[in-house]
């Protein structure tokens, strides 16, 4: 009797539970379950709608979510076997982060989910598994690439061939210019007022000068200015010759059907224009420890600015007394600082001066300062921007490449078994 009651039970039992969940694919030594691809299929749908985007037909969007759950599966395989972790600190880190960009707290971003029928233990291993993948790809694919000055300067070149941002020059000209059938005594006469106007140059004349006095070109009283010319403006003699050229650099002797010609480069600029504000500055530190105390760095500072100011050599003190040996050695000058370059508690001390100003002695991190601004400036970085901008599209590009062929050969060495049943 006892056996039949519980066979009944058994069976009843049997019948009231929920079908077991079906395995769709089995990753090296782990499954994927049915649950977990309709989750996915769920979360992808809506992400489809809330960017109205059109959804595929359903055999199609669930082919593609199983293997996007796959390689996201083979993924973190792989940072389990190479030490990949990502602990609870960092995780709730971001997960605060995620909240404060949403402008809650952690808890009210709790809620939110929950009220919109998200599990916040699901989605925090969700965001978990892809802070572990974004270590991963960055340790395995994205450190690893390299990007070389050649690189740059291709990329920089086809992007100007190809009518990109280019650069435009402030050319100063002179003509000796050579009579059409000259005779050779003509030829001669242009070649000797050519070299006097060379020797003229190599004994420092403003080329300027030299140019109001003995080019035969139209814009010899503006002293051969020929303005600013873009690549495409510049006359075809020069074209080849100017971006070559250092800024105020000249050039060696062109020839050409109306004579002899010099070339300057006074100037050049992109037609992308960065400003950055520039400090050159100088500073005297005095750091703390078991033999100087701070009352005692402040002290022996403000005695050295006292001095300054009845008219001693700051970058005399600077090499005598700075304990920073590396600007110590150049009398204090840090060389010419773009914002942001310094610490906020010294880049706003020395901000706050006049070029000349020695300021009053403060604390950093560092320890105790004397600073003297010398110079400000605009430098137009527009050049370092342009191969910063170069280096980080090639950087994207090669990151692109390396990850699908990391990833395609992650997803080939792994054993997948798909189960249609």
């Amino acid at each position: 009797m006892i056996k039949v009651l519980l066979l009944s039970l058994l069976m009843a039992s049997s019948a009231w539970a929920e079908p077991l969940d079906r395995i769709v694919a089995v990753v090296n030594d782990e499954v994927l379950l049915e649950s977990e691809l309709i989750e996915m299929e769920d979360t992808v749908r809506q992400q489809l709608r809330q960017r109205n985007a059109a959804t595929p037909p359903k055999d199609i969007l669930r082919k593609q979510v199983l293997e996007r759950l796959i390689i996201q599966k083979v993924q973190i395989q792989k940072a389990s076997r190479v030490g990949i972790r990502v602990g609870d600190d960092a995780l709730n880190a971001a997960l605060r982060q995620i909240a404060d960009n949403n402008k809650m707290t952690l808890r009210e971003f709790s809620r939110v989910l929950h009220d919109d029928g998200f599990d916040f233990g699901d989605f925090r291993e969700t965001i978990r598994e892809e802070m572990i993948i974004s270590r991963l790809r960055k340790s395995l694919v994205e450190d690893k690439v390299t990007i070389s000055d050649r690189e740059i300067d291709s990329f920089v070149a086809t992007q100007v061939a190809q009518g990109g941002a280019e650069e435009a020059y402030h050319l100063l000209h002179i003509l000796i210019s050579v009579p059409e059938a000259a005779l050779p005594e003509e030829v001669q006469q242009a070649q000797d007022k050519l070299s006097k106007v060379q020797k003229l140059l190599s004994e420092g004349v403003d080329f300027s000068e030299v140019a109001a006095g003995y080019s035969d070109g139209q814009n010899a009283l503006e002293g051969g200015d020929l303005g600013w010319r873009k690549q495409g403006e510049l006359p075809s003699l020069f074209a080849n010759i100017v971006p070559q050229l250092d800024v105020l650099s000249v050039s060696e002797v062109l020839r050409s059907g109306s004579g002899f010609h010099l070339v300057k480069l006074a100037d050049k600029k992109s037609e992308e224009i960065h400003l950055v504000k520039q400090t050159l500055a100088s500073h005297i530190l005095i750091k703390t420890n078991e033999l100087t105390s701070d009352e005692d760095a402040e002290k022996r500072l403000n005695s050295l600015r006292e001095r300054i100011i009845n008219g001693d050599d700051f970058s005399e003190l600077a090499r005598s007394n700075s304990d920073d040996t590396g600007s110590a050695i150049e009398g204090g000058s840090l060389g010419w600082s773009s914002t942001g370059a310094m610490v906020p508690e010294f880049e706003e001390k020395m901000n706050d001066l006049e070029a000349g100003e020695v300021g009053d002695v403060f604390k950093s991190r560092f320890g105790w300062h004397l600073i003297k601004v010398i110079e400000r400036r605009e430098e137009n970085m527009a050049a370092e921007f342009k191969r910063l901008k170069a280096r980080g599209q090639i950087r994207q590009r090669k990151i692109a490449e390396d990850l699908e062929s990391w990833l395609r050969q992650l997803h080939d060495e792994a054993y997948i078994e798909y189960r249609n049943n």
